[in-house]
């Protein structure tokens, strides 16, 4: 027996309009909202239709936006990671500070990634570019 990942869920002052950027980030649509949360997830793909997905195997996590009202005030104990599919990890990174993300210093020094917070300060790194030309094993 096993348990696969389903969502990640995101303490938000804003669900919705958190949800927007991240929905912007990664191609995603909102899959379902109420007064108590946002959930996104991608496009095209019904309820049950994941959940046949689950079963078979691992599929992308859907993200769900909860409201809180108190503020964020430490480092995140978790954080995503995104890889650029058609662009460079510099036109990707250009590409979210449009969309209202930040480069951060969270202490990383010198590497490869380039950290990042989105509107809420949420940190999250922009890895290596996946596009063709860019990546090779």
């Amino acid at each position: 027996m096993t348990s696969r990942l389903t969502e990640t869920v995101i303490d938000a002052a804003d669900p919705a309009a958190l949800a927007e950027f991240w929905c912007a980030v990664l191609g995603y649509v909102v899959a379902d909202s109420s007064d108590d949360y946002v959930e996104i997830g991608p496009a095209g793909v019904s309820d049950a239709e994941l959940l046949d997905a689950v079963r078979r195997g691992p599929v992308p996590p859907r993200l769900t936006f909860s409201p809180v009202t108190d503020a964020r005030v430490v480092k995140n104990r978790l954080h995503h990671d995104v890889s650029p599919i058609d662009t460079t990890q510099a036109d990707e990174v250009t590409r979210l500070e449009a969309l209202g993300a930040r480069r951060v210093d969270i202490g990383q020094g010198e590497v490869a990634w380039v950290v990042m917070a989105d509107p809420e300060g949420n940190e999250f790194c922009v890895l290596r570019s996946l596009a063709p030309g860019e990546f090779e094993l």
